[in-house]
């Protein structure tokens, strides 16, 4: 495990455990929890433990937002929590909009970092033919050229594999059918100059949707599309050949299962695909980037201002993954886009914000953040600045909405325009570099300007910290109750007959002389061990507190005689479940004690441990009592 372990842990314990996990993804700065239940996550504790930035619910994610160094995070939270890199995505519940945003996310993430390098070295090599450091036809040039354009070109093989993952599909049939989707004579322009050419310029045969069709499959007109650098379309025939193998696999034999199942697949996900599914969905996003771009022309100040403004918002909420997708497809298709072009300034309007309060706080502390998310956001991580810094002021952060707003204007009236999708931050000028020319690049900075100047002087001189520096207050404690599991009279457990148990050996708790020979659960959890004697039941509670049940001494001589269990060892139980059972009178006629420790066995996790002070308690009582 890493440095960061012990964060893992409490992140862990403080989502609900290991057990409420469904899965886990991690982006430039957030865990991507999806959670099973996300009432059992503690969000106040988790807002507050240091090293956590804040925590976020969106698109059917719990997003723990920790800051750059949530790679190293994400691992330790891995190795904690006991989850496999390569595990599937659970999917989003909610509505359907929760659902879209959490299928493209899901999608793209796991590639935006080697998204982002490729867009880096593309950028790059635009720059140095720009300086005239050689040519657009010289070796240099092809070589990083190609090693830039080659995500966007093989984009669906990219996609087949991270869609598969998402949807459940064998991911190695996800590559094969992206694979197919840029096969070179799949491609709608070769299928129309091969009919041309041997049927010198006829008109298409066929015609689908009001599309032409060039060709056909079993009498089924073909629409042909170009699916190289495509983005939508793969998603959808994943999507698809999911449900086909999720069917296959009910109806082919277990022993024939490996080849059987993806030659099913293949065979009809990818005709149905390339038949139905890749047209249609190909028209509704040529649809849609058609509205962005009317929009665009209709009013480049407008839409420049608008999505400037709310970027951040969209971030906030992951709403910014309805856009990205489409400059994504856009940007392979033409080469260039200005869907995004518009936000590039939000960041830095962030960034100029957090150094104005760096200068007007009287808080040493919030001093202290300022300089580090300030440094991060120059590079284009500002959720440090947002959660930690300017949106609990409120104020600061809607003048960064306005620089960003102001620049997105500008931005969109200069006509500047992105050549490829690189770095973050400071790092993302080269994007607007087309080959000898750098308007576009100039055009960024001026952008940069625009957005800080702009949110650095609206909160200098209007923004005030009122709040005065006060004395640190201490920590809140959080309380764990653990309730009366057996009804009957109490003591210290130090009084225990058994030396292990009265000196702490094993955990701090209490001891319980039973009148009644019933065990019910003491809070919501887990059964995490039920001897095979049914003398003792240990138990873990949503927030990680491990409590062992031991009725009586020695009982396990009994091999479980006089004992009924009504749970199994993994069972989840409600507070006031039934447990056990046993017969105290036949337990004590055999010679044996059935005064029962009640043990927190990971009490050095907590900072005290409270005991009930009284002498009887009956089940529901509040017997210990938990602080950390």
């Amino acid at each position: 495990m890493g440095k960061y372990q012990d964060l893992a842990k409490e992140i862990v314990k403080y989502v609900g455990g290991k057990e409420n996990i469904s899965s886990l993804t991690h982006c430039v700065t957030r865990l991507r929890f999806r959670l099973k239940d996300e009432s059992k996550a503690a969000d106040e504790v988790l807002k507050n433990m240091d090293g956590v930035v804040t925590v976020m619910k969106s698109g059917g994610q719990y997003q723990v937002v920790i800051g750059n160094h949530v790679p190293d995070v994400y691992a330790d939270v891995l190795s904690v929590a006991g989850i496999s890199e390569d595990a599937e995505l659970a999917p989003a519940k909610g509505n359907i909009l929760n659902r879209l945003i959490d299928i493209l996310s899901g999608c793209f993430q796991p590639f935006l970092g080697a998204l982002a390098a490729a867009g880096m070295v593309k950028g790059l090599n635009a720059l140095f033919v720009f300086l005239g450091l050689y040519e657009q036809t010289s070796g240099n040039y092809i070589m990083l050229n190609g090693i830039g354009d080659s995500i966007f070109y093989f984009m669906p093989v990219i996609l087949g594999y991270t869609a598969a993952k998402k949807f459940k599909l064998n991911p190695m049939v996800g590559i094969v059918i992206g694979a197919a989707l840029v096969y070179p004579t799949v491609q709608g322009p070769v299928l129309q100059s091969s009919f041309e050419a041997a049927n010198q310029g006829a008109a298409a045969p066929f015609s689908l949707l009001g599309l032409p069709a060039y060709e056909s499959f079993l009498g089924i007109p073909w629409v042909g599309a170009s699916y190289t650098s495509s983005v939508v379309p793969v998603i959808f025939i994943i999507a698809f050949a999911a449900q086909v193998q999720r069917l296959a696999k009910k109806i082919v034999p277990t022993v024939v299962q490996t080849f059987v199942v993806p030659f099913m697949v293949l065979l009809i996900a990818l005709p149905i695909g390339f038949l139905v599914i890749g047209p249609i969905v190909s028209l509704l996003t040529d649809w849609l980037s058609a509205g962005f771009e009317a929009l665009m022309a209709f009013s480049p100040a407008l839409y420049g201002g608008v999505l400037g403004f709310f970027w951040q918002v969209l971030v906030i909420f992951g709403l910014h993954w309805s856009i990205i997708p489409l400059a994504i497809m856009q940007l392979a298709q033409n080469g260039s886009s200005q869907m995004l072009v518009a936000v590039y300034g939000a960041s830095f309007a962030q960034t100029a914000v957090v150094l104005a309060m760096y200068f007007k706080f009287k808080d040493k502390k919030m001093k202290a953040l300022c300089m580090p998310a300030f440094i991060s956001g120059i590079f284009g991580v500002t959720e440090p600045a947002i959660y930690g810094i300017t949106l609990p002021k409120k104020m600061p952060f809607i003048y960064s909405m306005i620089g960003g707003s102001l620049s997105g204007i500008f931005l969109m009236m200069s006509g500047t325009t992105g050549y490829t999708m690189g770095g973050l931050g400071i790092f993302g000028v080269v994007n607007f570099i087309d080959g000898s020319d750098a308007s576009g690049m100039y055009n960024a900075f001026i952008g940069i300007a625009i957005a800080a100047v702009i949110g650095f002087t609206l909160t200098f001189l209007f923004w005030k910290d009122t709040e005065e520096v006060v004395a640190e207050k201490k920590e809140s404690k959080i309380k764990e109750i653990v309730k009366t599991p057996i009804q009957g009279g109490i003591a210290s457990l130090s009084e225990a007959k058994d030396q292990a148990f009265a000196k702490g050996a094993l955990g701090r708790g209490i001891l319980i002389y039973p009148e009644k020979g019933e065990v019910v659960a003491p809070f919501d959890g887990t059964v995490m061990t039920l001897f095979p004697s049914k003398h003792a039941i240990g138990l873990v509670s949503a927030s990680g507190l491990e409590l062992l049940i031991h009725v009586g001494l020695d009982t396990v001589q009994l091999q479980g005689k006089h004992f009924e269990a009504f749970v199994k060892q993994g069972d989840s139980v409600k507070q006031g479940d039934v447990l056990l059972r046993f017969d105290i009178n036949a337990i004590e006629s055999e010679g044996y004690s059935v005064e029962t420790p009640v043990i927190i066995t990971n009490s050095a996790d907590y900072l005290d441990i409270v005991e009930n002070q009284s002498k009887i308690v009956t089940s529901g009582d509040e017997l210990i009592t938990a602080l950390t």
